[in-house]
């Protein structure tokens, strides 16, 4: 094997044994670097205009705070943090000669999932992969820290409109087409808490919305959650002092009245006469924004005397980013080996496909073929059938797909099964009942394409009921 092909191989061997990499997707302005900042529990990433907004921003964890920009060329040149702790707004190099940012930081929250933050998706109107690169923001250079990634989050503001697929599609072309699907993916709609304008609950709005979002990219994204990402990385990062609880609890002092026109609108609350000052306002506008301020003085109003910690993990429950989290780790980080191997058998299908070299070809492709023929890497067989099935190039009934989806990517026979409280001789049963199912579906009622899937999953449910046998459970 040729030593490009070779190092092509290594490079994805070696990528097994880091951690997760999530890439953050979205339009412009929808709020990706508010939620890595939550994700990480930091406010590191900057969240105004700036050089960092317009390249790729890789967060891995490391012994030490430290920030490399990392060119075109390969040259690295090295920064502190800002005075506030965050990743600079001018980084001393002109975007356009950035391949990406590498900032390493102490949050344990790293030590299991890198986080990488793309440019605002933009432009829609895409007709080739030179003016996907210009409408994404991802140049070829650092289209190679997307790529690395195995999974995708995408954050949505409001309704996915035809723009935002679009949109969407040309973050496939820049990235050299990251293979997502709804095992490695998921939807965010990040703004939540302004979708009712003011201080009104978001939350009867955002909830549909985000079932019908979550519908109409069934084949993309396993999921989309509602979050008000603001509250969370205000919770999250510790923004919220006692000073600022202070303030709140004047404001909620006042008439009920006066307190609704006053959040009303930002304008408003800026503008009319206040027990706090002008600079407090804006503060807590920056921290809490309009519904947060207005669930906040809800709360004290309620409980005058209800102390700082306890406000902010009342405020942390209001943003929904629980949910999110919970969501991150059955999605991504429970499934953090499968997914990971998932993107490794595409990766090395993609080497195998384009390399240059037809022995190279011939040499990945017949690997790939003996490791997939091999009982002991039969999880690969069912990560391929799998992916095939959730992104819909093989369609299957939607209770046989999301099926093979859990025997695909989870180790646990009772999750797989859909038992939780199952014992030995129960779940062995029933893997027996499913590999049977699949069979009969694989010989009756089933197409070609579907029959092969089937026929993995069957073999698949067979060797649960071998683990179940001979595994204490």
């Amino acid at each position: 094997m040729s030593s490009d092909a070779g190092g092509q191989v290594r490079q994805i061997g070696n990528r097994l044994n880091d951690p997760l990499r999530v890439a953050i997707a979205g339009r412009l302005k929808a709020g990706k670097s508010t939620l890595v900042n939550a994700l990480i529990g930091r406010r590191v990433a900057p969240t105004a205009a700036g050089e960092c907004t317009r390249v790729v921003t890789r967060f891995r964890y490391g012994p030490a705070d430290r920030i490399d920009v990392v060119t075109r060329d390969g040259d690295r040149r090295s920064l502190p943090l800002d005075e506030d702790g965050m990743v600079p707004a001018r980084l001393g190099v002109p975007a356009a000669r950035i391949a990406y940012v590498d900032v390493t930081l102490t949050s344990d929250r790293l030590r299991d999932l890198t986080v990488v933050d793309t440019p605002g998706l933009a432009s829609t109107d895409v007709a080739s992969s030179e003016r996907a690169e210009q409408a994404v923001g991802i140049d070829p250079d650092s289209a190679g820290e997307v790529t690395a990634a195995e999974a995708v989050v995408y954050v949505f503001t409001q309704a996915v409109r035809a723009d935002d697929r679009a949109a969407l599609e040309s973050f496939h072309t820049a990235s050299a087409r990251l293979a997502t699907s709804p095992i490695n993916a998921i939807g965010v709609l990040g703004k939540a808490d302004t979708l009712v304008g003011g201080a009104g609950d978001p939350w009867p709005v955002a909830g549909p919305l985000a079932v019908q979002q979550a519908g109409l990219l069934a084949r993309t994204v396993g999921d989309v959650v509602p979050v008000a990402a603001l509250l969370a990385e205000t919770a999250e990062a510790g923004r919220l002092t006692a000073a600022d609880r202070d303030a709140l609890a004047q404001l909620a002092a006042l008439p009920a009245a006066s307190l609704t026109l006053l959040l009303a609108s930002a304008d408003l609350f800026r503008s009319r006469p206040a027990p706090i000052s002008a600079s407090a306002r804006e503060r807590l506008l920056t921290r809490l924004d309009l519904y947060g301020i207005g669930f906040a003085c809800a709360q004290l109003a309620a409980d005058p005397r209800l102390g700082t910690g306890e406000l902010v993990r009342r405020l942390y429950a209001a943003s929904g980013f629980a949910r999110l989290r919970d969501t991150v780790d059955r999605t991504f980080r429970w499934r953090c080996d499968a997914i990971k191997a998932g993107w490794a058998l595409t990766r090395l299908h993609h080497l195998a496909g384009f390399t240059a070299d037809p022995r190279d070809r011939a040499t990945v492709r017949d690997a790939l073929e003996s490791a997939l023929r091999d009982p002991a890497y039969h999880r690969l067989r069912l990560l391929d059938a799998a992916q095939r099935a959730a992104t819909g190039t093989v369609p299957l009934p939607q209770p046989w797909e999301q099926e093979l989806i859990r025997l695909a990517t989870s180790d646990d026979p009772r999750v797989i099964l859909g038992l939780p409280d199952a014992d030995a001789s129960e779940l062995q049963t029933a893997a027996i009942a499913a590999a049977g199912r699949w069979r009969a579906y694989a010989v009756d009622g089933a197409g070609p394409a579907q029959a092969r899937l089937a026929h993995v999953a069957s073999r698949g449910f067979h060797l649960v009921a071998n683990e179940v046998k001979t595994c204490k459970i």
